[in-house]
């Protein structure tokens, strides 16, 4: 059972919210499931209310729904059982206004639970719950900031099925130039980011700068770090939904999709980390720019534990098209400071804000349980005091990807290594690695059961 994520709302923050917000009578309840994808119920004000004195009931099958939302039968985890329910429970601080919603929207997010009230091992909140109580354990608090890409596309689809870049209002025809950290880039989607940031500021997201990517209609904004990881990964579920509801409405589609464009750069989402001890110091801080052994202990773990959980980090068949070199997606196991080209970044920066940089993870990617390996791995590097070897100066790019850390290069081999993997299944649970492999394994074979239109350029007439 989690401790930490196992804090739920009492109906008096309802109460309080409707007090201030009358007019409130469609709320959206909101569960992440193990996709990342957002599920639940629209409700009206005094469902909402009963919500959050008892609960709300919803099949449990939806925990192993697959990236289409169908069933996974083949959990054992559907007919079996009957679909019996389960009940959903708000997560305090989430019920928030909707602007995009209309005058009178609002949502909350929930988080899965037995009737005996035991928080439901498969919820991916409660799988990094349980990894922070780990760190809880040791009088440790994971300090955390989720970075994400995303692109802004047409959402007319071309002839042929592929995408475009967003065009600005008054052009006819999208940039082709990357213009990386362009402000014209910024100017051209004005309103677009005006609506996004009064959007974070009603639902009380920490959203910081904005900044043109390595793209044509490719952005980044950043989420203020909090020393609250369930609740950095809270505002990072809000964030995407938030950024793909304000893009509908401005005429765009924003996609988190790892690698929308074959020729163009991929979407990453990078995790910054420090930890503090029981008396909030950053037990990372140091002169030194590689920081303390903590924190290299800590790299050390990474590096050892990224290939058993690069299915979290790259969980989509599109997810290994981003890993080329000299891409800004990281290839090998590597770490420096101060260098991009590396998968374990330490930023420069003063003393107090010493940290790393998590690259590998790309923006598809369910922040709840990205983030729960990532600290597995932290954690486990610092209890072992793992040594990461020489920090790589200059291009991570050069470095010899050939060894035993070597990230998995596909979908299959990253799934299996990680249904194989000992601490992936002490961190995470074992239930929980059985169950997102088999959801995993039956997306694959359903992913491959399609023809595409390359096979018949290729083999139609020449096999």
């Amino acid at each position: 059972m989690s401790k930490s994520s196992g804090v739920i709302a009492p109906r008096s923050e309802a109460e309080a919210f409707f007090k201030a917000n009358p007019d409130v009578d469609s709320v959206e309840m909101i569960y992440t499931d193990m996709g990342g994808v957002p599920r639940g119920k629209r409700l009206r004000q005094h469902e909402v209310l009963a919500v959050y004195e008892s609960g709300r009931m919803m099949p449990g099958s939806i925990t192993v729904v697959d990236i289409t939302g169908q069933d996974t039968i083949e959990t054992g985890l559907v007919w079996e059982d009957g679909d019996a329910d389960r009940s959903m429970k708000p997560i305090p601080g989430t019920l928030v206004r909707t602007p995009w919603g209309g005058d009178h929207a609002a949502q909350f997010l929930v988080s899965f639970y037995e009737l005996d009230g035991t928080p439901h091992d498969l919820d991916p909140r409660h799988v990094l719950g349980r990894v922070i109580d780990r760190f809880a354990a040791d009088s440790l608090t994971p300090v955390l900031a989720v970075e994400l890409e995303f692109y802004l596309v047409d959402p007319r689809r071309a002839r042929d099925g592929s995408i475009r870049p967003a065009r600005p209002g008054y052009s006819r025809s999208a940039s082709r130039n990357v213009e990386v950290y362009g402000l014209r880039e910024l100017d051209d989607f004005r309103p677009f980011f005006d609506a996004l940031y009064a959007a974070t500021d009603v639902q009380d997201l920490p959203l910081e700068s904005a900044i043109s990517e390595f793209a044509p209609g490719q952005f980044e904004l950043t989420l203020r770090h909090k020393p609250d990881a369930l609740r950095a990964c809270d505002d990072a579920i809000m964030y995407k939904r938030l950024v793909k509801a304000i893009a509908q409405a401005h005429g765009f589609e924003a996609t988190f999709m790892a690698k929308p464009f074959a020729n163009q750069a991929g979407s990453g989402m990078h995790i910054h980390v420090s930890v503090d001890d029981a008396a909030g110091n950053n037990i990372f801080a140091a002169d030194d720019p590689e920081g303390t052994p903590e924190l290299r202990h800590a790299i050390g773990g990474m590096i050892g534990s990224v290939g058993d959980g690069f299915a979290l980090f790259a969980p989509h068949a599109n997810s290994y098209r981003r890993f080329k070199a000299n891409s800004y997606a990281p290839v090998a196991p590597t770490w420096g400071v101060n260098n991009r080209t590396v998968s374990f970044r330490i930023p420069a920066g003063p003393a107090p804000s010493r940290h790393v940089e998590h690259r590998a993870c790309g923006a598809d990617a369910n922040p709840y349980l990205a983030v729960a390996a990532v600290l597995a791995g932290m954690h486990h590097g610092m209890a072992s005091k793992s040594v990461p070897g020489p920090a790589v100066v200059g291009n991570g790019y050069d470095r010899d990807n050939s060894g035993d850390d070597k990230p998995p290069s596909n979908w299959f081999a990253a799934v299996d290594r990680f249904h194989a993997s000992t601490l992936m299944r002490d961190y995470l649970g074992t239930r929980f690695v059985d169950m997102f492999s088999i959801v995993k394994r039956v997306e694959q074979d359903n992913y491959f059961s399609v023809v595409p239109t390359l096979d018949y350029d290729w083999y139609l007439r020449n096999a």
